[in-house]
Order: C-alpha cells, then sequence, then structure tokens
C-alpha cells in the first residue's frame, strides 16, 4: 500500500492518477474532507481507503498502519499569507516530523513536499542554507523540517527526499481559492470579463514583468516518480522547470489559447495590451517586502539524482492545460 496524504488536493490527487497511471491502486488517501468539494479531484482516481488527516496522525501515534510500502506527504497549509504561526507549524511541520519519525522507525521510503518559499527573495536558488531566508511563516514551516532532514541525512534508516516546489500550475487546482495558480486566475478572468489583469512595475521589473519557474503538475508528478524508483537517494532537490518566465507569457499564452478556440489569431503582447485583453493593476501595497519577483531552480543536484527529463515551459504547458479544461467545459 502507497500512502498519500493531502491525495483530495492539488498536487496529492495528480500524484494518485500518476501511480495509477502505473497499475497502482492499492492507495491509501490521507485528507481533510471538511470542505467537502475537493472530492471531485478523487472520482477519476483508483484508490482502496479513505482517512481522515486527524486519524491517520492517531494511528501514527499509535503505531496502527501495517503494510505501507511508501508514504508521499503533501498535505499541508499552502497559504503563503497565512499568519497564524501556531497552525502552520503544528499543521506543516510537526505533522511531517511525526510521518517521519513513524516512517524512520518501520523503514518505509518517504517523499514530502517543501517548497521554494524557503529561499525568500532569493537570488540565487540553490540547496544550501545559504541561500535559504524565508519571507513568511509557510516558507519557514518547510525550512524548519528541511532542517530536520539534513540533521538526519548521514544515519536514515529509509530514504526520504524533499521536493522543492516552484510555481505549479495544473488541472485539479480548482479548490485553492485565491492561492491557485495565476494560469487558472488568468483562464477565469478572461473568460468572466474578458481580459487578464497582472500586476504593475515593481523591485525594478516592468509592468507584468516579474518572473517566476512555472512548472505543469505533470512534471512535479514525473519527479516524484522517479525518485520513489529510485530509493538509493535521499535528500532535498528542486523541482522547478530551471526556467524563469515572466507573468507575460502565462498571460499571454492564456488569452492566446483562449482566442485560439474562438478562431482567432494570436497576437504579440504589445497588441494584447493596446488591446486592453491584458491589463496591469498597481503593485499591493501589503505584498512589498514579502514577495518573490524572481524565480529560478537550479537543478543541478535533480539532474545529478538522475532525473534527465526537460519540462514543459509555459507556452506549452499553460496552453496544455487551458485546451484540457476546454474540454472538460470549466472554461
Amino acid at each position: 500500500m502507497i500512502v498519500v496524504t493531502g491525495a483530495a488536493g492539488f498536487i496529492g490527487s495528480n500524484l494518485v492518477r500518476g501511480l495509477n497511471r502505473r497499475g497502482h491502486t492499492d492507495i491509501l488517501v490521507v485528507d481533510d474532507l471538511t470542505e467537502g468539494d475537493k472530492f471531485v479531484n478523487l472520482v477519476d482516481c483508483q484508490i482502496s481507503d479513505y482517512m481522515d488527516k486527524d486519524d491517520f496522525r492517531q494511528r501514527l501515534a499509535q503505531g496502527r498502519l501495517p503494510g505501507i510500502q511508501a508514504i508521499l506527504h503533501q498535505g499541508a497549509c499552502s497559504d503563503t499569507t497565512e499568519r497564524n504561526g501556531k497552525y502552520m507549524l503544528d499543521n506543516n511541520y510537526r505533522v511531517t516530523l511525526e510521518i517521519f519519525q513513524y516512517a524512520q522507525k518501520h523503514k518505509i521510503p518517504l517523499l514530502y513536499a517543501s517548497s521554494a518559499a524557503v529561499y525568500g527573495a532569493g537570488p540565487a536558488y540553490i540547496e544550501d542554507l545559504l541561500y535559504e531566508a524565508p519571507l513568511n511563516v509557510y516558507g519557514y514551516s518547510k525550512f524548519l523540517f528541511d532542517q530536520v532532514l539534513r540533521r538526519h541525512l548521514g544515519n536514515l534508516a529509509a530514504p526520504v527526499v524533499g521536493l522543492r516546489y516552484f510555481n505549479v500550475y495544473g488541472p485539479s487546482e480548482q479548490h485553492k481559492g485565491r492561492m491557485a495558480s495565476v494560469a487558472f486566475h488568468n483562464m477565469n478572468q478572461f473568460r468572466d470579463e474578458g481580459h487578464v489583469r497582472l500586476f504593475g512595475g515593481w523591485d525594478g521589473y516592468p509592468n507584468g514583468g516579474q518572473m517566476r519557474d512555472f512548472i505543469h503538475v505533470d512534471d512535479v508528478v514525473d519527479v516524484n516518480l522517479h525518485f520513489l524508483d529510485h530509493p538509493e537517494v535521499s535528500g532535498i532537490f528542486n523541482c522547478g522547470t530551471g526556467r524563469a518566465q515572466p507573468f507575460n507569457d502565462v498571460a499571454s499564452t492564456v488569452v492566446n489559447t483562449l482566442r485560439e478556440a474562438d478562431g482567432q489569431a494570436a497576437l504579440p503582447l504589445d497588441q494584447l495590451v493596446a488591446q486592453k485583453l491584458i491589463r496591469y493593476i498597481d503593485f499591493p501595497d501589503d505584498l512589498k517586502g514579502r514577495y518573490q519577483s524572481h524565480t529560478q531552480a537550479d537543478l543541478s543536484r535533480l539532474r545529478e539524482a538522475g532525473f534527465t527529463q526537460e519540462m514543459r515551459d509555459v507556452q506549452t504547458g499553460v496552453a496544455e492545460y487551458a485546451r484540457a479544461l476546454l474540454k472538460q467545459g470549466r472554461i
């Protein structure tokens, strides 16, 4: 049995589908369905059981979870604007620590979700303490457990891999609200209002010019499955494309893909702006000093660990995502 926590969520449900594509169906799904609408992410998944996250945590404490082959721990509060540190550290740090301790005691491979938020404002995104300075308590909650793994790397009883996700986008993120990807928000804005809004210039960047490492969720799944296949490897690895692209690229791809679906020609950025299909709003004061204006994963360690697959760029991945949602009738 493989355990996937946070499995009704965005990355978790895509991991379950990735396992299903490999023929794995003996999967224990762990999540919190207090907000029940997330169930839709599991409808097309083949699983063997569902367990509430609090019950799972209790079973861990009691040592009553036999037959686990691996744990893919994706469950967390991913709201980077959450200020409740007590909640964040219990939900993100303490639960991960408890899973880690159980997995080590029972010699179970563990893959867990870390985050590029540990790097703060950058400018370097290399898996080294020298470059890590989180800007919010979410980033700190991920940073804190990464330090636990580092302290134990020399004496692990079973493999442990932490993956520092960069800006992930793709299907099954509709429940995330304001924390959904910019691609998702852009698609809904264009559908509802006929234009897309981006932040204006700030921090030395032009309008829509802040840059992120945007990675399609299917590429994230492939990275996870790579490490599941290579239990000889442990450590902390960036999970991004290694390519920084501006928000303008995301918006342009969204608008042109949706225009294409309506039989309209693609337009360059300057024309999209001139026709007010892309519009800019003032950069919010409350995000100044707490916002990553540029992220780009250094993939050196990921490549050294044997993952050689090339990731989708924004133009490929966002267009693929938009077409999938169009086909499903969701935009």
